[in-house]
């Protein structure tokens, strides 16, 4: 099990994004959390298997239509054995 924390910029509030998230997860298999910032970021946490997580970057990056992700950056942690994939804020 690996885990991964993410922070988006760009478009990434007032567009889904958060719902998006929580649906990429579930569809990757992974675990974590994912909340607006005060900075008009997203910040992601999600762990699982490697490939499921990798899965769950990629689709993050990417971000749901209507969004534009201009950076992201990944920091890797230590998991914290979540049961499920929330919405934090």
């Amino acid at each position: 099990m690996i885990a991964r924390r993410v922070l988006l910029a760009g478009r990434v509030q007032g567009v889904g994004f958060r719902f998006f998230a929580e649906r990429a997860a579930r569809e990757a298999g992974v675990n974590g959390w994912v909340r607006n910032l005060p900075d008009g970021g997203v910040e992601t946490v999600a762990e699982g298997e490697e490939l499921a997580v990798a899965r769950y970057l990629e689709r993050v990056q990417q971000g749901p239509p209507g969004a534009r992700v201009t950076g992201s950056r990944v920091f890797e942690v230590e998991p914290a054995r979540y049961r499920s994939f929330e919405i934090t804020r």
